[in-house]
């Protein structure tokens, strides 16, 4: 099982030739306050030297450090294959192939490489540095060490720098395959530990946090850490260890890291002598690794499971990239009918991508053809703008100078197609409607249909233009059918129509039935039939009589013969009344405020009234009906018909080949990191395959 954490490095590097943070590794994260210790037990881990030294904050980017164990007898065939002096070397990620063997200039690397991302201001960066230590005195272990936690901005730090610490700190430890190494001084109050306050929020079971407790030999006289190292004071799971650090002096004079650990131990076996075995940096190391080991067996099958989808999302993001064009002519071709055919079908409703949260294509278009356009047309009323004083002012004008026996028919007609003319406003609208989504549909395929056409900006541009342009050229011809249908239904008013007829055969039925009843409730001494001719002598005379005045003030009389619950009461503007001395005009003769229709006037516009809707809704009908037959015929089915043919007429050209399938600028660089990671991807699943086979899991 020892051979788990060499293989958990060969993981990390196979991801860090990609530069990818998808993977959440198994690892080791140091958090700590600043000047906690936390780099003096990462070097007597290492046994060495590495990392910078100084006041305040000196750890400002994450420090990913990966211990690699290796054998003397290799170590010197590794030294001999690659020209190394020495038995222990180090390498960095970011100067890739370059191998350093003195120490001190690892550490100076390390500090300008924290310059060079962090600069010179004491800020900090969450970009990582990959250091690799070989040694054959190093047990194998991947942590991270990380900035320590503080309180205060110092000099000309962010005065955030506090909050950008601790979220940089949780982004590592948030990983649940990582085991967090939580290192507090022995010099301070343990139940105040910044380091497991962290630790506890995002592990609160504490199954993955490791407490280490440095700076022992710095307790006040006549304390120890007894209580402390027992998990009396606080008690943490996986253990606490402590440990000796090297004082600011010993690291000033040169003091060797094994000399430390020397020291180390002979303190332990004075001051703590039962749990001198428990404590100290070796056991520290061991435990370190024995931890690692349990806890890569254990994240290993959900690390597979991870890998594996990765990489079919990644295979299936490189696919919707494609391949680099070979041959232009043909690719064009494919695209242009590869479009025209999913526009097509996502009108018809057969399209591969199929939006579930709202209607789309057809299925819109046959919405704003029965719900959107039908209601509308329903909700026209079709005696809407007409008054009784505009049916009656028809009927008048209708007649000319002389006294009409019946209600004149061209009033009728004129007021018809006044209403009839309403209908041509929403009919338009529904084009335009239609327009609109047809316009919508060339989007949703360069979305979710069409993906390819992302790689080409330029020819979707080009192909978005002439769809809008094609529509466009489509949208005054609909417009002018539309115009036509209601323009035939006003250039002939058929009352010969069937439905017509059938509705004046009905309302005449009415007019004899209410004729009849008014006869019946008569008095019987007075003869029907002289009663009738009486009555229609009389009204005869009076409609003579009114009409022969030549205005309407014969019409508005007081008092007019009807019983009162009979009549309509009309409104009439009152002219100024004419002033002494000068020319009368007739037509400013003052008239009545008021009067009511007589039985006959009320009759007729019930007349014509009743004509008006009964010609309206059969119109309406027919315009519900042949309004989407049109749009379907010159918009909709026009463009779907040429829509092939009117792309490869326009874009299919040899001129405009290199031009069309230029890839945007991040295109190729977008397909190269999918094709990277996917080749990591399937390596690391290789790796862990070779795992099962040499069963190590």
């Amino acid at each position: 099982m020892e051979a788990l954490i060499p293989v958990i490095n060969k993981l990390q590097d196979v991801f860090n030739t990609v530069g990818a943070d998808v993977i959440h590794l198994p690892q080791i994260v140091v958090v700590g306050t600043q000047s906690s210790g936390k780099s003096s037990v990462l070097e007597s881990l290492v046994g060495r030297d590495i990392l910078p030294r100084g006041t305040g904050i000196v750890t400002r980017r994450p420090l990913i450090l990966q211990l690699v164990h290796i054998d003397s007898e290799d170590c010197k065939k590794t030294s001999e294959e690659n020209g190394i002096d020495g038995e222990e070397w180090g390498k960095f990620l970011h100067t890739k192939n370059k191998t350093y063997t003195d120490f001190e200039d690892i550490r100076q690397e390390v500090v300008a490489e924290t310059e060079r991302i962090s600069g010179n201001n004491k800020g900090i960066s969450e970009e990582p540095i990959h250091l690799k230590i070989f040694s054959p005195h190093v047990v194998n272990l991947t942590l991270v060490d990380l900035p320590g936690i503080t309180k205060l901005p110092v000099g000309d730090q962010p005065k955030d720098i506090e909050l950008q610490i601790k979220e940089l700190i949780f982004k590592y430890i948030s990983n649940p395959n990582s085991i967090i190494l939580a290192v507090t001084a022995a010099n301070t109050d343990m139940a105040t530990s910044e380091a497991l306050k962290v630790a506890r929020e995002v592990d609160p079971d504490g199954r993955r946090t490791l407490a280490v407790v440095t700076k022992l030999d710095l307790m006040d006289a006549g304390t120890d850490a007894m209580d402390v190292l027992m998990g009396r004071v606080i008690p943490v799971k996986l253990g606490i260890i402590g440990v000796v650090n090297r004082s600011q002096l010993d690291i000033n004079q040169k003091k060797l890291v094994a000399d430390a650990t020397r020291d180390e131990y002979a303190f332990l076996q004075k001051r703590y002598p039962s749990l001198a075995n428990r404590n100290g940096t070796k056991y520290l190391a061991r435990t370190l690794n024995r931890l690692l080991m349990h806890h890569i067996r254990d994240c290993l099958p959900e690390l597979k499971t991870r890998i594996n989808v990765l990489a079919a999302q990644y295979q299936s993001l490189l696919n919707s990239y494609g391949e680099p064009v070979d041959d232009k002519s043909s690719t064009l071709l494919q695209l242009i009918t590869k479009f025209a055919a999913e526009y097509c079908h996502t009108i018809e409703g057969t399209a591969k991508y199929i939006e579930t949260t709202e209607l789309c294509g057809g299925a819109r278009i046959c919405y704003i053809f029965h719900e959107t356009f039908g209601r509308t047309l329903e909700s026209v009323d079709p005696l809407g703008g007409l008054t009784t004083i505009d049916v009656l002012t028809a009927i008048r004008n209708a007649t000319g100078p002389r006294p009409a026996l019946f209600v004149p028919e061209v009033s009728f007609e004129l007021l018809v197609k006044r209403q009839v003319k309403r209908l041509e406003e929403p009919s338009l609208r529904c084009v335009e409607l239609v327009h609109e989504e047809m316009q919508r549909i060339i989007q949703h395929c360069s979305n979710y249909s069409t993906q390819e056409l992302l790689r080409f900006p330029k020819l979707h541009d080009a192909i978005v233009e002439v769809v809008t342009s094609l529509l466009r050229k489509r949208l005054p011809v609909t417009n002018e059918m539309v115009h036509n249908l209601v323009a035939i239904e006003l250039a002939y008013i058929n009352t010969k129509h069937p439905d017509f007829a059938d509705a004046c055969g009905i309302m005449n039925n009415n007019i004899e039935e209410q004729r009849r009843n008014r006869m019946r409730d008569l008095p019987s001494a007075v003869p029907r039939d002289k009663a009738a001719a009486g009555g229609s002598q009389s009204g005869n005379a009076g409609e003579q009589t009114d009409s022969g005045t030549g205005n309407w003030r014969g019409m508005l009389k007081k008092g007019e013969d009807g019983p009162a619950g009979d009549r309509a009461m009309l409104q009439y503007p009152v002219p100024a009344s004419p002033q002494r001395g000068h020319a009368v005009n007739l037509l400013d003769v003052p008239v009545p405020v008021s009067r009511r229709l007589s039985a006959r006037e009320q009759r007729d516009c019930e007349v014509i009234e009743r004509l008006i809707k009964s010609y309206f809704l059969i119109v309406r009908k027919n315009i519900q009906d042949s309004v989407p037959k049109a749009v379907m015929h010159f918009l909709v089915n026009h463009v779907k018909d040429c829509l092939q043919s009117e792309l490869v007429g326009q874009l299919y050209k040899a001129g405009l080949l290199d031009d069309l399938l230029t890839e945007s600028e991040d295109m190729a660089q977008r397909r190269n990191e999918a094709a990277d990671m996917l080749k990591a991807l399937q390596k690391a699943s290789q790796v862990i395959a070779e795992i099962r086979e040499t069963h190590l899991w």
